[in-house]
């Protein structure tokens, strides 16, 4: 069976993604903190690995679910991989899914 690796692609700040904060700046609103750019998971299985946000889980589960089974999807070109986000939007984790 394959494998799935998931790749942090970048941690978003808020200031980098808007001109003007849609909302009043709280002391949260930086890059998050549960991951390191660049960090790797590889996943033989689709339970959300040790240390992964829940709603990023959450979020990327349908794409990742995808993927691990064999499936790809319509708007990549490249086959057994995906490019989605978690959905906090003043601070989104771009996160990279393939089939390894």
């Amino acid at each position: 069976m394959s494998k799935l690796k998931i790749t942090v692609l970048k941690r978003q700040d808020p200031n980098e993604i808007f001109d003007e904060l849609p909302v009043a700046k709280r002391d949260w609103m930086v890059p998050c903190g549960i991951y390191e750019d660049g960090q790797e998971y590889l996943l033989d299985s689709l339970n959300m690995p040790e240390g992964f946000c829940g709603s990023a889980w959450n979020t990327i589960y349908a794409n990742a679910r995808t993927i691990l089974y064999g499936g790809d999807l319509p708007f990549f070109e490249e086959k057994g991989t995906a490019i989605t986000c978690c959905a906090d939007g003043m601070r989104p984790v771009i996160f990279k899914l393939e089939r390894v």
